[in-house]
């Protein structure tokens, strides 16, 4: 009983750490699609309601931004593009949220980057399940939160890039990621799509360069090169022992 209370603490305070600053970048998305993009404040919370999905709304808005209305057929294109990945996390996420209807409706608007990472992170099924809604619905009430404040108080902010609210997000999930990153071959997997995304991006279309990485992380992962190499010296070295 113990060692399960310490692994829901865990999962929780995990959920704070991902989903609090995950939500407080819901102000710069409200302010981009306001100032930026030239929505009003209804349509901008409808895409937080309903869409939900941080870099898809992000790629939509920052397409209108900078093509305007007649950008609309690439906007949701490259939003349609990126938000694809979440199929991939629901494949993953599908034994963790078990059955039911409803259950799995629900758990379907909160698969997102942030729910599907803190459950992963996890030890036991339980955590698994805690750390998934206890992130998703922590970035779901709080990005419609800060969305409305964005949208409401935008031109006021500025360049909301200055508060650094997407590097505290990215900080939030490195700290989640760190302690996964003990073994040689997962640093090598991270690094290799790290360096995969940072290349495509600047080179193609919003959404691409995220699903090519992780296309690499996948067959980089799959194959366990460096993680084989190791266990067959090791066995080598105690069989001549």
């Amino acid at each position: 009983m113990g060692a399960r209370s310490a692994d829901d603490t865990r999962a929780y305070r995990a959920a704070l750490a991902v989903g609090l600053p995950t939500a407080a970048y819901g102000v710069s998305f409200g302010a981009l699609a306001t100032v930026g993009a030239g929505l009003d404040i209804w349509q901008t919370m409808i895409l937080s309601l309903v869409m939900f999905t941080g870099g898809s709304q992000f790629a939509l808005v920052g397409v209108l931004a900078s093509g305007g209305l007649s950008a609309w057929p690439s906007a949701v294109a490259s939003a349609a593009l990126l938000g694809s990945r979440n199929a991939v996390y629901a494949i993953r996420m599908s034994p963790v949220i078990g059955r039911g209807f409803l259950r799995r409706a629900a758990a379907a608007h909160l698969t997102i980057d942030e729910s599907t990472a803190v459950s992963s992170a996890q030890g036991s099924l339980r955590a698994q399940r805690i750390g998934f809604w206890a992130t998703g619905l922590v970035v779901y009430v709080g990005w419609n939160l800060t969305t409305l404040l964005g949208a409401v108080i935008g031109d006021l902010l500025g360049d909301v890039s200055a508060y650094g609210l997407d590097a505290a997000a990215a900080a939030a999930f490195l700290g989640l990621l760190w302690p996964r990153l003990a073994k040689l071959q997962a640093q090598a997997v991270a690094v290799a799509a790290g360096f995969v995304a940072a290349i495509l991006t600047p080179v193609l279309m919003p959404g691409l360069p995220v699903l090519v990485a992780a296309l690499v992380a996948v067959v980089f992962g799959a194959t366990n090169w460096l993680g084989s190499g190791r266990r067959a010296s090791g066995n080598r070295t105690g069989e001549e022992s």
